[in-house]
């Protein structure tokens, strides 16, 4: 992390430069340890108070820590943590927004396989089982048996429909020899 100290009748000893160097480092470690971040210290002298302004440039955004106290140093490290407290926050806000949620994927959108592979999968590779959920919340029109089995000709290998007759749940399921199996709930 680079630091630029501006000192308005104040100046700092290279130990102390040391130091606060340290401090802010670790900052920089938690905004992100790859890349190079700008620091701009400013520290003031008015009235017998020392104030210490740190600001980061971190992306688009400025992350400012103010601190006052009757010592120097007591003034930066309040300053310091105010500005670690923002750094930690807009780490977690960046992170937490850039990572996207799997998406569901709804029975009429997508299929498995009879075999349990996924579709590009070279033959005798097995890739992790997946479970499609039906979407019992979704308005759809019952069904009788044969408008269920006009369905299936779709090349489904299930269907779940709300009988027209009983307004019950059914499961119609292609069996390997080619006949149906009606599940009714």
């Amino acid at each position: 992390m680079k630091i630029t100290y501006t000192g308005r009748q104040v100046e700092l000893a290279p130990a102390q430069i040391k130091k606060l160097e340290a401090r802010f480092g670790k900052i920089g470690k938690l905004l992100d340890g790859k890349r190079e971040c700008e620091t701009h210290v400013i520290l003031s002298l008015e009235r017998h108070m020392h104030h210490a302004e740190a600001t980061v440039h971190y992306f688009n955004h400025e992350l400012v820590g103010v601190g006052s106290s009757s010592d120097l140093f007591t003034a930066i490290h309040s300053a310091a943590e105010k500005l670690e407290k923002q750094a930690v926050k807009a780490r977690t806000k960046w992170r937490d927004t850039k990572r996207t949620p799997r998406k569901e994927a709804s029975e009429a959108e997508t299929e498995l396989p009879a075999t349990g592979a996924a579709p590009d999968a070279e033959p005798g590779e097995e890739t992790e089982k997946r479970v499609f959920h039906v979407n019992h919340h979704q308005k759809r029109k019952p069904m009788t048996l044969e408008e269920a089995m006009l369905e299936m000709e779709k090349g489904k290998d299930y269907l779940v429909y709300r009988d027209a007759e009983t307004d019950r749940v059914v499961v119609l399921m292609r069996r390997p020899d080619g006949h149906f199996d009606l599940v009714e709930a």
